[in-house]
């Protein structure tokens, strides 16, 4: 079976291209949104010494806050207007989501379709703002516990910095929500795609500023290389990868014509959560970080402070609750986007069925059957990706964009969003042999 890219480039050719108006237009759209984004990362916030937050950044680059800068795109480096990034919309999703399948009125809503999707968009969009909102006062309290890093401290700092950054996060849902609906792709995975894009090649340079230092070793530096080519083969390889279930159709007869009964399959995605766990992981272990912020102004119990020292990225504890939450979102949110009944029961209707499986319940059984079990995989494999290029980062000193969360989305993300512009190019070929055949049928008509 062919890859997206693969058959992308098939069908690729300037004349099919050039006709493909709709899709110009919406790769200008994207483009042109995700440079918005690239420039708002450099616009820094209001107050603040630049001399003293770099030296202080500097200092703690390479723990929690070298992983808020990677998933904001630099924003957290340069602090600027979109340093929140787009983690409290990711987060409030995640609460949302939860919600659903706990509160029974949020479940009906869920049922209720189109209509009842937009009500749960907007509860998300709330939460946003709430988290939003404690996330960028706690970031404000932690800048205002610094040495020097803020110009004059005070309330009105505080409230400056607190709407700047929710305004920035909430442009920044509306950003994605309008690539998801006039552009190509994603628009929340493609706005964390560029972020993480735009930091690969500064990672690079530094990894090999750190060989020509004498930091790194040339074979570290090699097995790293080696290390990262093989995770974005296995990342390719495993989302493509599918078990497909053997789908029947017996004859039928329409009006006085018999058709012939047809074979098809029920493809099933060994991942089928995509890069969503890794995502929502990422988000969750984030908070504490921020609670820690928060709570800067005041003393921290002993506790406390241990336990965000321990939650620190690359600490043993953060690597297994890491892990354990990849495997965790990897079962709920493949829980949540396919549902093993209505297929059966969209099966039953249109009089398909499974070899040596009765229709209706036993096949929504046997569906979840086998989903569980490739999800195990799918979960394996998550962790796999994510964990173990992590140990090498917290072991070698290498920059954080070169980790396996951010290789995940970068390859998860182009893959999916090749695969949209292989299938609007696909359309649009369609849509040519309509209007031929259309043509075609009118000059026989004359």
């Amino acid at each position: 079976m062919a890859s997206a890219a693969e058959q992308l480039a098939s069908n690729l050719n300037f004349s099919t291209f050039a006709k493909a108006e709709d899709l110009k237009k919406r790769l200008w759209f994207t483009l042109a949104a995700l440079l918005v984004y690239r420039l708002g990362t450099h616009i820094p916030l209001p107050g603040l010494n630049p001399e003293a937050y770099a030296q202080a950044f500097r200092g703690q680059a390479g723990g929690i806050l070298g992983l808020f800068n990677m998933f904001s795109g630099g924003a957290v480096e340069r602090m600027a207007i979109f340093a929140l990034g787009i983690m409290p919309y990711i987060s409030a999703s995640i609460i949302v989501q939860l919600m659903t399948s706990v509160v029974p009125a949020l479940e009906n809503l869920k049922k209720e379709g189109e209509q009842g999707r937009k009500i749960i968009n907007q509860y998300t969009r709330y939460g946003t703002v709430i988290l939003g909102a404690l996330q960028a006062y706690g970031i404000a309290a932690g800048l205002e516990s610094g040495q020097g890093l803020v110009v004059e401290p005070g309330l009105f700092f505080r409230v400056s910095t607190v709407l700047t950054l929710l305004g920035g996060t909430m442009f920044l849902m509306w950003l994605g929500e309008q690539i998801t609906s006039r552009g190509i792709g994603n628009g929340i995975s493609l706005i964390i795609f560029a972020g993480i894009a735009a930091g690969l090649p500064s990672a690079l340079a530094g990894t090999l500023e750190l060989g020509r230092t004498g930091a790194l070793s040339t074979p570290l530096i090699l097995l790293v290389i080696l290390v990262a080519i093989g995770v974005i083969g296995v990342i390719v390889f495993v989302e493509r990868a599918q078990r497909r279930l053997l789908i029947q159709y017996p004859k039928r007869q329409v009006g006085n014509r018999m058709f012939q009964g047809d074979t098809s399959h029920l493809p099933l995605k060994l991942n089928t959560s995509g890069v969503i766990p890794a995502i929502f992981a990422s988000s969750l272990l984030l908070l504490p970080a921020t609670i820690a912020g928060f709570a800067s102004t005041t003393a921290m119990p002993a506790w406390a402070t241990s336990i965000v020292a321990a939650l620190g990225h690359g600490q043993p504890l953060y690597m297994v609750l890491y892990a354990a939450l990849i495997a965790f979102f990897a079962f709920f949110y493949t829980a949540i986007v396919f549902n093993p009944k209505d297929t059966a029961d969209n099966l039953k209707k249109h009089g398909g069925f499974i070899p040596g499986i009765r229709p209706g319940e036993r096949t929504a059984e046997y569906i979840d059957y086998v989903l569980t079990r490739i999800t195990v995989i799918g979960a394996i494999y998550l962790v796999f990706v994510c964990i173990l290029p992590e140990i090498l980062v917290s072991q070698t000193g290498i920059p954080l964009s070169l980790g396996g969360t951010s290789l995940l989305i970068v390859v998860s993300v182009t893959l999916d969003t090749v695969a949209q512009i292989q299938g609007h190019l696909i359309a649009q070929q369609y849509e040519g042999l309509i209007k031929k055949s259309k043509l075609r049928g009118g000059k026989r008509g004359r």
